[in-house]
C-alpha cells in the first residue's frame, strides 16, 4: 500500500521545517561515532575507578578494551508498583551480556515519581518537571565515557520521556528500552470509575473507596488502564525502541525474563563494534516520530504526549507541533478501545492481538513509515511479531492476523471512528488539544457561561456545596508550566462526570493538564500561552459565553466586546513556591517553555538558531 499523502505531507513538512536543526543535531553525533570501545579513551587512572569493585570476569574483560560495555539506566523503586519488577533486572542483564561476550554495568538512577499517588496532592507540581530532572540524570550516568550501548530501564508518566530525552543528548550510543509489563487484571475499570462517582457524590465512604482503589491497582507492574504509563510502552514499540512485541508481557514470568535477557544480546550486536551499528539517534528521527503519533492516534494514547514528543523530538534536533498532531488525527482512524476509551484493559488488548496486530493494520493501510531503522534491525515490519517461549527458547511468530475481539482492536476497514480523536483547537483564548477519544458526540460541542477558578479545590468545592448545577464552562487557570508546574488535574474528572450525567453541559478549559485517562467530559487542556504569561485565559470573567466545539477545532469567548483590554487577572501563587521540594523547582517555573513547545526547562544548542521556534 502506498504511503498515504498526508503522512507523507506532514513528515515531508516537520523535516523541512527542522532541516538546520536536524542537520546540526546529526552532525554533532556523528563526529561522536568510533570504532572503538568508548572506554578505550580513558587513561589508565580513570579506568581503574571504573571498574575497581566489579567481579573478576567482568573487570578482566573491561581490562581488554575491546569488548562492548552496556550501560543500565533504571527508574527502580519498590513503592511504584510498575517499576518494584525493575530491581530483578540488572542482574539478568549483567549475566546475559557476559553470556555474549560483553560486559554490563549499572551506570545510574533515575528518580520515577507516580502521578497516580500525587494525583491532587502538592506532589504533582513537581510531576511534569521530573521528566527534565530524568533526562538531565541519565545525561550524568552516561557520561563517564564507559558505555558502548545502553538499556533503559523505565515504565511510566515521566520516566520514558525523561529517560529518551537523556539517551538522545548522547545520540551515538544504541539504546534499548526494556519495559517491566503491566500488572495482572483486576477490577474492571467500569466498576473502578463508578466507585469513584459515588464517593464524589458523597453516597459511599473512603473505606469502601480504598477497597475498590486496592482491588483495581493490587500488585506488581504498570497500571492496566491506557494512560500515559502504557502509552509510553506502546511508543517505545512502533518507534522501534523495544524488542517486538516486549511491551504488554506481565512482569515475573519467563517470557518476560527471556525479553529483558534479550535486549542485552541484541543490545551487544548494535555496537559500534559490530556491522549492525544502530545510534539511538538515527532511530529516532522524522519518519519513526510521525510513526509515534500515529500510534498515539490510532490506539487513544495520553494528550501528555503532545507535550512529551514535542520535547523528544527537540532533543533530537526536530520540531514538531500540534499542527501536526491535529492533521495526522484527521486520516489516522481509531482501531483501539482500552479504558478509558473502551472497558477493556491493556491485558484484553494484548490478549486481542495486541501492537502487533495495530502495526501491521497501519502499515498495510499506508499509514506508517515502514522505511525506518529499529534496534532489532531495519525496517517496522519486524514489529508485527510476536514473543513466545518454545521450551526454553525465546522466538518470534506473526502477530494474530485479525482481531481476535472486535470490541477492543478494529481493522482499518471498520474502524471505531474514521479519526484518531485528538484535535488541536485555536481561537481568541490561545491554542489547546482535546481528546474525544473518550467523549461521546453529543458533548463535542458546548456553549455555556464560564466559572472561573484559581485552584481545582475550589472547583471541588464548589461542587460539594451544590454550586454547580448548571451548563457552565469551567475554566482553571494559572496551572501553566510557569505558574505551578503544569499539574494533572484528573482529580475534577469525577466530580464533572457526574454533573454531565445528570444531563447539565459541562466542560473544562485549563493551561494546565488531565492525565492520559483523560475521560468522557471534553477538555480543552494545555492552552497556551498560558495565563502568567499574560495569555487571554487571564482575561476571561465569570459569566463570559465560551464556546468548545470538538468538531470544527474552535475554542472562543463569545461577545462581550473589548474584553481583551480587560486588565490581566492575577493569582496568588505564594502556596505553590516553597514546601514539598517546591522551592527548589523555582528556576524550572522560570524557564519554562509553552506547553506546544513541550514545556521544557532547558533549551538544545541548536534552538537558539532555529528558524521555527
Amino acid at each position: 500500500m502506498a504511503l498515504n499523502p498526508v503522512i507523507r505531507a506532514v513528515t515531508e513538512r516537520i523535516t523541512e521545517r527542522s532541516r538546520h536543526t536536524r542537520g546540526r543535531y546529526l552532525q554533532r553525533t556523528a563526529a561522536a561515532y568510533g570504532q572503538k570501545v568508548e572506554r578505550s579513551q580513558l587513561g589508565c587512572t580513570n579506568l581503574a575507578h571504573a571498574f575497581a569493585a566489579m567481579p573478576d570476569q567482568a573487570k578482566a574483560r573491561l581490562k581488554e578494551t575491546s569488548r562492548p560495555n552496556l550501560a543500565i539506566v533504571s527508574s527502580y523503586n519498590d513503592m511504584l508498583s510498575a517499576h518494584q519488577p525493575l530491581a530483578a533486572f540488572p542482574a539478568i542483564l549483567k549475566q546475559a551480556a557476559l553470556d555474549a561476550g560483553a560486559t554490563a554495568q549499572f551506570a545510574g538512577g533515575v528518580p520515577a515519581m507516580c502521578d497516580g499517588v500525587t494525583q491532587g496532592q502538592v506532589g504533582m507540581e513537581l510531576s511534569l518537571f521530573s521528566r527534565d530532572v530524568i533526562a538531565m540524570a541519565t545525561a550524568i550516568a552516561l557520561s563517564h565515557q564507559m558505555f558502548d550501548a545502553a538499556l533503559y530501564l523505565g515504565v511510566c508518566d515521566k520516566i520514558v520521556p525523561g529517560l529518551l530525552i537523556g539517551a538522545l543528548s548522547f545520540g551515538h550510543i544504541p539504546a534499548i528500552f526494556v519495559p517491566a509489563g503491566p500488572m495482572t487484571s483486576g477490577i474492571s475499570n467500569d466498576e473502578k470509575a463508578k466507585t469513584r462517582q459515588l464517593f464524589a457524590q458523597g453516597k459511599i465512604g473512603r473505606a469502601e473507596l480504598l477497597e475498590s482503589e486496592c482491588r483495581s491497582y493490587h500488585g506488581p507492574g504498570t497500571c492496566t488502564f491506557y494512560g500515559t504509563a502504557n502509552s509510553n510502552q506502546m511508543l517505545m514499540e512502533i518507534m522501534g525502541l523495544h524488542l517486538p512485541g516486549s511491551a504488554f508481557v506481565t512482569p515475573n514470568t519467563p517470557l518476560r525474563d527471556a525479553l529483558t535477557r534479550a535486549a542485552a544480546q541484541q543490545a551487544v550486536q548494535i555496537t559500534a563494534q559490530s556491522s549492525s551499528f544502530t545510534p539511538v539517534a538515527e532511530v529516532i528521527c522524522e519518519k519513526s516520530l510521525v510513526n509515534g503519533i500515529v500510534g498515539l492516534l490510532a490506539t487513544g494514547g495520553s494528550t501528555n504526549h503532545t507535550l512529551h514528543l514535542v520535547a523528544i523530538a527537540q532533543a533530537a534536533g526536530i520540531a514538531l507541533n500540534w499542527d501536526d498532531f491535529s492533521d495526522l488525527s484527521a486520516v489516522v482512524p481509531s482501531l483501539v478501545r482500552i479504558y478509558p476509551n473502551g472497558h477493556a484493559d491493556v491485558n484484553h488488548f494484548h490478549a486481542a492481538g495486541g501492537i502487533g496486530l495495530v502495526i501491521a493494520q497501519l502499515i498495510d493501510a499506508g499509514l506508517l513509515h515502514e522505511d525506518v531503522k529499529t534496534v532489532s534491525g531495519p525496517g517496522l515490519r519486524r514489529y508485527t511479531q510476536e514473543p513466545y517461549l518454545d521450551g526454553d527458547n525465546l522466538i518470534w511468530r506473526p502477530a494474530a492476523a485479525q482481531s481476535l475481539d472486535r470490541n477492543v482492536i478494529r481493522s482499518t476497514d471498520d474502524p471505531f471512528s474514521a479519526d484518531g480523536g485528538l484535535k488541536l483547537l485555536s481561537g481568541n483564548l490561545g491554542r489547546a488539544v482535546i481528546k474525544v477519544s473518550a467523549v461521546k458526540p453529543e458533548h463535542r460541542v458546548v456553549e455555556a457561561p464560564a466559572l472561573v477558578f484559581h485552584d481545582q479545590n475550589e472547583l471541588l468545592a464548589a461542587y460539594k456545596n451544590g454550586e454547580l448545577a448548571r451548563d457552565f464552562v469551567a475554566v482553571v487557570r494559572f496551572q501553566g508550566p510557569a505558574a505551578n508546574g503544569m499539574p494533572e488535574l484528573h482529580k475534577l474528572t469525577p466530580a464533572l462526570s457526574v454533573l454531565q450525567e445528570q444531563g447539565y453541559k459541562v466542560a473544562l478549559v485549563t493551561d494546565g493538564r488531565m492525565s492520559g485517562a483523560s475521560g468522557k467530559v471534553p477538555a480543552a487542556i494545555h492552552i497556551s500561552p498560558e495565563a502568567l504569561a499574560g495569555g487571554p485565559l487571564a482575561r476571561v470573567q465569570n459569566g463570559d459565553i465560551l464556546r468548545i466545539d470538538a468538531n470544527t477545532g474552535e475554542l472562543s469567548l463569545l461577545g462581550s466586546p473589548g474584553w481583551m483590554q480587560r486588565p490581566l487577572a492575577r493569582a496568588d501563587l505564594s502556596a505553590h513556591q516553597s514546601g514539598f521540594g517546591c522551592e527548589l523547582f523555582a528556576s524550572a517555573r522560570r524557564q519554562a517553555g509553552t506547553a506546544e513547545c513541550g514545556a521544557a526547562t532547558f533549551g538544545h544548542p541548536d534552538w537558539a538558531a532555529a528558524e521555527v521556534l
